[in-house]
């Protein structure tokens, strides 16, 4: 799909960039969620999934111990990093989840950072599935 925006023109806003809060680092496999909540019925937010999905705050945190950068701004950055024309735009009701989101633009991640990241991430299986079955199937079309 990106070479074709590319080839195109298009740009791309990342959908949820922040994995709907996920990539933040400040949820564990112990989070709870209001049945209001809509991660409540994502596989992806279930106890077992949180767990197994650790290892991926885990790289974002050390690396973002090197550069000063807590996990969700390090996620926004490498999105950043990709191509010119994508776009993350991260929700929030936070005035200082705001604040950090923005800081993103600060955090310089270098070739050989992008292929550290890259190679880390590429040995995490992330468990659960972004939506539950049905969702998905609607989603795919």
């Amino acid at each position: 799909m990106i070479p074709a925006l590319e080839e195109l023109g298009i740009g791309l806003v990342p959908y949820s960039p922040l994995g709907k809060g996920f990539l933040t680092g400040k949820m564990d496999e112990n989070a709870k969620f209001d049945s209001s909540d809509f991660r409540s019925t994502l596989p992806r937010f279930t106890p077992d999934a949180l767990k197994a999905n650790q290892a991926l705050i885990h790289l974002l945190a050390s690396i973002g111990e090197r550069k000063k950068a807590t996990p969700a701004q390090i996620a926004l950055a490498w999105l950043l990093a990709q191509k010119p024309w994508m776009v993350p735009i991260p929700g929030t009701t936070k005035l200082h989840r705001l604040d950090e989101n923005a800081g993103a633009v600060s955090v310089e991640l270098t070739p050989d950072d992008l292929r550290d990241i890259e190679h880390a991430a590429s040995k995490i299986t992330v468990q659960g599935a972004r939506y539950p079955e049905k969702l998905e199937q609607m989603t795919d079309r």
